[in-house]
């Protein structure tokens, strides 16, 4: 019995690893396509971000072209996520006056005894990084910014760049357009 929970586990891990790895792979099609503009793209450092919340308000494009994204091999698929339910919250139900994020851009799906899935749901997400600040402050770190490529017009001065106060944003060449918090080395795409 307890065999078969840890392959279902696996077998769901390793799905979620695939999907992401495809998004990843689609994001590598935008990036080549918007090579033309230049070989230089804005990237948010996740390690420098202090959650302030200017990605959200300082951002050319409405809603941000910053986003949450979900690093899934860093994730423990927490009951009791920190980055989805708010501080303190007395009843672990999906309903919004429990859940953190404003724009209810974070979907949670049951997975198995004692294991939820949170995914981003990138249209509603305005990129304010409460979710990111509560996953680092009672998680792992999983929840973190990046820049979405496929919604930044890619500006020749970032005004988010400009207005971050941890100096979180740089140019950086398109072959290294993510960073992922929790990883030794860049993660390629």
């Amino acid at each position: 019995m307890m065999e078969n929970k840890k392959n279902r586990r696996d077998f769901l891990n390793t799905c979620f690893r695939f999907a992401a790895g495809a998004g990843i792979v689609g994001v590598a099609g935008v990036l080549a396509a918007k090579s033309q503009k230049g070989d230089f793209l804005w990237q948010l450092d996740p390690a420098k971000c202090t959650q302030c919340g200017r990605c959200a308000t300082s951002c050319v494009v409405t809603p941000s072209a910053v986003k949450c994204i979900h690093v899934y091999d860093m994730c423990g698929y927490c009951d009791l996520c920190g980055g989805y339910f708010r501080p303190n919250v007395k009843n672990l139900s999906t309903g919004a006056e429990n859940q953190l994020c404003p724009t209810g851009a974070i979907k949670r799906s049951y997975v198995e005894d004692p294991f939820f899935k949170y995914e981003i749901i990138d249209e509603l997400c305005i990129g304010c990084g409460k979710c990111v600040k509560g996953c680092g402050a009672f998680g792992n770190g999983s929840l973190q910014l990046q820049v979405s490529h496929d919604l930044c017009v890619n500006c020749n001065q970032c005004a988010i760049a400009r207005d971050c106060p941890s100096d979180a944003f740089s140019r950086v060449p398109i072959e290294q357009a993510y960073k992922f918090a929790g990883f030794k080395t860049n993660k390629k795409i």
